[in-house]
C-alpha cells in the first residue's frame, strides 16, 4: 500500500476499491434559508409589478406630466389675474406652462403639457368646456381653465403645422340670415374659418352646427366708424365717447352671445381701434380672458398690434377683403392673390362676407387652392402667439 498521501495523487488515481476521488465541495444553502430567499424574491418582484401598475400614467396622459399645485383661475381682475407664460420643453415636445401670480414671487407653479393634447376632440367641438366658462349675470363668459388652457387653444382646429404656404380665409356676417347661414355652413369646407354677427340671431344653434362641420369660430365685435352714428354697426357697439366700465360690459354681452370660440375680430371700428385708451382696455380683458384677435387690415391707424404685443396675447392682421366687388371673377382674383401672397411669404389671411356669390367662389377656389399645394388653415394656425414661441 503506497503512503503517498491521499490528497498527493493525482486526480482519479491510485484509489482503492471502492474509493471515490476527491472534488472541491459545492457551497450549499440550508434548505431552509433558500426557501426563505425565494420568497422574499417573489414578494419583491409583486411589489415592483404593483407599484408600477397602479401608479400615476404621465406617458398615457401626455396632456398633464406633472402638476406641483393646484393653479389659480385667472379674473377679471387685472392685480389678482395670473402671468401666464409658455415655451417647449423640447423641439416638438410638451410645453412648460408657468402661472405666475405676484404673491408667489418668482416661483410660479408649473405645469407641462402636450400641446397636442389641448384641442378639443372634433366629435365633440360642439359642446363647451365647461372650465373655459364663466357664468355671469351678463351670460357666460370665456375664460382661461384653472390649467392654464384658453379657449384660443381648445376651440382652435388642428392643422398640418407644416411650413407649406397656408392661406386663411374668415367668412364673416353668419347669423344676420338664417338660410345664408346655413348654406355658408353646409358649402364651405371646414378649413374655412367662420365669423359669427354679434347681433344676429341663433347664434348658439348656429355656433354648434359649423363645430359639427368642424369649423373655426370667432365672435364679430362692433366697434364705431369714425362716421358713426351715421353708419351703426348694430347693438353693443363700443365708442370712444363711452366709459371704460360702459365698453367693458357691452363686450360682455357681445361675448355672451355663445360660446366655443378662439377670438373676437373687428366689426367697423376704424375710429374705435385708433384709440389707444378706448380700445386698450378691450384688449387686456380679451387677453386675460385667453382669446384672441383678429383685425380685419382696413385701418393703417389700428393700434391692434402694438396693444396685443403689450397683452402677450394672440394677433393675426388680415391682408385683403376678398369680396369689396361682388362679381364672381373678381372675388375668384383676390383669391388668386391672397394665393400668391402666401406663396411669396408664407402666409396670407383673407375675410369676406357670408354672402352667396362669395360663399359659392370660396368654396371653389379652395378645393383647386389644394390642389395646387396650397393649405387651407384656420385663423389661430396663422395668428403671432407670444404663448407659443
Amino acid at each position: 500500500m503506497s503512503d503517498k498521501k491521499e490528497i498527493d495523487r493525482p486526480l482519479g488515481q491510485g484509489l482503492g476499491q471502492g474509493q471515490k476521488p476527491l472534488h472541491r465541495a459545492e457551497p450549499r444553502v440550508p434548505v431552509a434559508m433558500g426557501a426563505i430567499i425565494g420568497g422574499l424574491v417573489v414578494v419583491a418582484l409583486l411589489g415592483a409589478s404593483t407599484m408600477i401598475a397602479l401608479r400615476e400614467r404621465p406617458w398615457r396622459q401626455p396632456e398633464v406630466i406633472a402638476t406641483p399645485q393646484s393653479l389659480p383661475e385667472a379674473t377679471t381682475n387685472a392685480a389678482s389675474s395670473p402671468q401666464i407664460s409658455a415655451q417647449p420643453a423640447q423641439p416638438g415636445g410638451p410645453q412648460i406652462i408657468r402661472v405666475q401670480q405676484e404673491e408667489h414671487g418668482e416661483d410660479g407653479p408649473i405645469i407641462i403639457r402636450d400641446p397636442s393634447a389641448l384641442h378639443q376632440d372634433l366629435r365633440i367641438a360642439h359642446l363647451p368646456d365647461r372650465a373655459l366658462i364663466e357664468e355671469t349675470d351678463a351670460g357666460p363668459l370665456p375664460k382661461r381653465a384653472a390649467d392654464g388652457r384658453r379657449p384660443f387653444d381648445v376651440y382652435a382646429r388642428p392643422w398640418s403645422g407644416t411650413r407649406g404656404a397656408r392661406v386663411a380665409i374668415v367668412i364673416g356676417g353668419l347669423a344676420v340670415s338664417q338660410t345664408g347661414t346655413q348654406a355658408a355652413i353646409a358649402q364651405l369646407p371646414p378649413e374655412v374659418t367662420l365669423a359669427f354677427a354679434s347681433g344676429g340671431n341663433s347664434i348658439g344653434r348656429w355656433m354648434q352646427e359649423g363645430r359639427r362641420k368642424g369649423h373655426e369660430i370667432i365672435m364679430q365685435m362692433p366697434m364705431e366708424p369714425f362716421d358713426y352714428p351715421a353708419i351703426d354697426p348694430g347693438r353693443n357697439t363700443l365708442t370712444v365717447e363711452a366709459s371704460q366700465t360702459e365698453n367693458l360690459q357691452a363686450l360682455h354681452r357681445v361675448l355672451s352671445r355663445t360660446t366655443n370660440y378662439v377670438g373676437v375680430m373687428n366689426y367697423m371700428g376704424a375710429r374705435f381701434s385708433a384709440d389707444s385708451q378706448a380700445l386698450g382696455p378691450i384688449m387686456h380683458e380679451l387677453a386675460v380672458r385667453g382669446l384672441g384677435y383678429l383685425d380685419d387690415g382696413s385701418s393703417a391707424r389700428s393700434r391692434a398690434p402694438e396693444l396685443a404685443a403689450q397683452e402677450h396675447m394672440p394677433l393675426a392682421v388680415a391682408d385683403t377683403q376678398i369680396d369689396a366687388v361682388q362679381d364672381r371673377d373678381a372675388i375668384l382674383k383676390k383669391l388668386d392673390e391672397l394665393e400668391a401672397t402666401a406663396r411669396a411669404k408664407g402666409s396670407a389671411i383673407g375675410i369676406g362676407s357670408a354672402f352667396g356669390m362669395t360663399v359659392d367662389a370660396v368654396a371653389t377656389w379652395v378645393e383647386e387652392a389644394k390642389m395646387r399645394g396650397i393649405e387651407i388653415v384656420p385663423i389661430s394656425a396663422l395668428a403671432n402667439d407670444p404663448e407659443k414661441r
